[in-house]
């Protein structure tokens, strides 16, 4: 079986307990992920329409239920050592409709690789002044593919380094923003702009991590228990999503603008490019790498092929770096959103299935021993395509009502509960079980 050694990262099979990372490493690749100039740019939003402490209470409630998905999906990840579309197969949606999942993972974030591929060249031209935007372009993309294609361990390393340089780096942008300021009012002053609704703020947050929710399997896998899980998700939620929040909220208010970030980028020196290199590289390479685990996955669903995760990464990365460099990538963001629609309905349904039926707890329970794969999956579940369904289009069309994320989540979730409920009576089965084939890969 395809080894970590390898470059493949176990992405079409379990990941060995001998293969498993200290917490902290995966911790400072979780930060990485949350911790970024769009975080910065949903701060700055809050802190323009809210006080200080309507911001605070709207990222809790909002990172709450971040944290609830992403631990959730990751404890199982951590227990069966799988990526969240392999472990969509035993936990309901079935062969066929994990390499539905794959391929909407693959191309949402292989697009936003290619958006922020777009904003990191952007940020070395305006720094250095040579070349052009094509060839910054061709350089940042190729530099984070060819991080990727070495796997879960330079992932780590990358992280190590530009996670604690961006927080320095925002840190220093920070003390200038606020030189003459006094915390003490900026805390009870009011905002700017026109105020925000705590439901509206809550969305903001909750939606603008949802699809990072879902793919937590993707690095929790690589981890040693649920309780690694717990304080990755926790320690990463409060220094990520808060403490990056409410840094910019202050600025926000200090400043009395939403336009914090531009402020940031325009200091002079390198800090503002050291900003934007140090925030896009640890994202960009966990969307790729991600990418490439749902691409992989896919094919091998709908082909049975096994695509070494090495030649998916070096593939999606090219088409990404190729889409940002002739400039067309801005063009698919509408496409981008409308895939994230279908994401948070997968977590609800994963959820239902693996935690509350646990239809397939027995088979999976009996391979982990053996560190395997089950010997069969379901082909199909049409009570999951109905499910997924029905959510997207609530998701979608319900946005004036409750947090769409959230909306579609919970929709996916309970819709799901029902149908196989309803099924399991009408077909008179205590535990609904539908076609399945022993070519799990």
């Amino acid at each position: 079986m395809s080894n970590v050694h390898g470059g493949d990262d176990y992405s079409l099979s379990r990941v060995p307990m001998d293969a498993r990372r200290p917490m902290w490493e995966v911790l400072v690749i979780r930060i990485g992920s949350l911790a970024c100039v769009s975080q910065l740019m949903l701060g700055a939003a809050l802190g323009y329409g809210m006080t200080f402490w309507g911001a605070f209470w709207a990222t809790m409630v909002g990172s709450v239920l971040l944290q609830v998905v992403s631990y959730a999906l990751g404890a199982a990840a951590a227990r069966e050592g799988m990526s969240t579309s392999l472990l969509s197969r035993w936990a309901g949606f079935g062969k066929m409709g994990s390499s539905i999942i794959g391929g909407v993972i693959a191309i949402a974030l292989m697009g936003w690789f290619g958006v922020q591929n777009s904003v990191f060249a952007e940020g070395l031209l305006k720094a250095t002044g040579i070349f052009n935007i094509q060839i910054w372009a061709m350089i940042t993309g190729l530099a984070v593919t060819i991080i990727v294609v070495f796997g879960f361990r330079l992932l780590s390393i990358t992280a190590n380094i530009s996670v604690p340089l961006f927080i320095l780096a925002v840190g220093f942008a920070m003390a200038h923003v606020l030189a003459g300021h006094d915390v003490g009012q900026l805390i009870h002053a009011k905002p700017a702009g026109e105020p925000l609704s705590f439901a509206v703020a809550t969305t903001m947050v909750a939606g603008g991590f949802m699809i990072g929710a879902v793919i937590t399997p993707d690095l929790s896998r690589f981890m040693r228990s649920e309780k690694d899980v717990f304080w990755m998700t926790l320690i990463g939620t409060f220094v990520g999503e808060l403490g990056m929040n409410m840094m910019s909220v202050l600025m926000a208010l200090a400043v009395r603008s939403s336009d914090i970030v531009t402020i940031m980028l325009s200091l002079a020196g390198w800090i503002g490019a050291a900003i934007v290199i140090f925030s896009t590289i640890k994202l960009n390479d966990i969307n790729l790498y991600s990418s490439s685990l749902g691409i992989t996955n896919m094919l091998n669903a709908l082909f049975q092929w096994k695509v070494n995760r090495v030649a998916a990464t070096w593939a999606i990365g090219i088409i990404g770096t190729v889409l940002s460099m002739i400039g067309i990538i801005s063009y698919f963001v509408n496409f981008l959103v409308l895939l994230g629609v279908a994401v948070p309905p997968v977590a609800g349904i994963m959820f239902v299935d693996y935690y509350i039926l646990k239809r397939n707890r027995r088979i999976l329970d009996e391979s982990r021993e053996r560190n395997a794969l089950p010997a069969e999956c379901e082909i199909w579940n049409p009570v999951t395509m109905a499910a997924w369904i029905l959510a997207f289009l609530v998701g979608y069309f319900v946005t004036d009502t409750g947090i769409p994320a959230i909306n579609s989540l919970v929709v996916g979730g309970l819709g799901y509960y029902i149908g196989m409920k309803v099924y399991g009576l009408v077909s008179n089965q205590s535990i609904v079980e539908f076609t399945k084939t022993n070519e799990t890969v």
